[in-house]
């Protein structure tokens, strides 16, 4: 079942009813990965759906991984870059299933990003893990 961790009152809601979600109240949480961090807006463990705030920090990087399925993000601020080019504060980019990069912000960023499964990690200490 979808739910937003973290989210007031979730326990007084019906599973049917509309969750609103104010992303101030909800806490930075550590990925696996130096200087990004992230706030789970909505999440459902059982499939791998997730939609986060992802918080850069100038000169993060991800490192190289496969996206199982597609993988949306709409850059709210700062940038992201991987070795197929750049996305800019207000711009969005996809990746298909299959899509391999590493990816990085060279003077930090604020995204959004959506996931019907987690990135599979192909490198480095991360290498075979998911990021959940």
């Amino acid at each position: 079942m979808a739910n937003t961790p973290s989210l007031p009152h979730e326990a007084d809601l019906g599973p049917l009813d509309s969750r609103y979600v104010d992303p101030e109240l909800l806490p930075w949480k550590p990925t696996p990965s130096p200087g990004i961090e992230m706030k789970i807006l909505m999440q459902e463990k059982e499939s791998g759906l997730l939609t986060a705030l992802f918080r850069w920090q100038p000169g993060a990087e991800l490192a190289r991984h496969e996206h199982v399925e597609v993988e949306q993000t709409w850059v709210l601020s700062g940038s992201l870059v991987d070795e197929e080019g750049e996305a800019l504060a207000g711009q969005y980019v996809w990746r298909p299933k299959g899509n391999r990069h590493t990816a990085r912000s060279p003077n930090g960023a604020l995204v959004i990003s959506f996931f019907l499964k987690p990135n599979k990690f192909l490198d480095g200490e991360l290498e075979g893990k998911l990021l959940e």
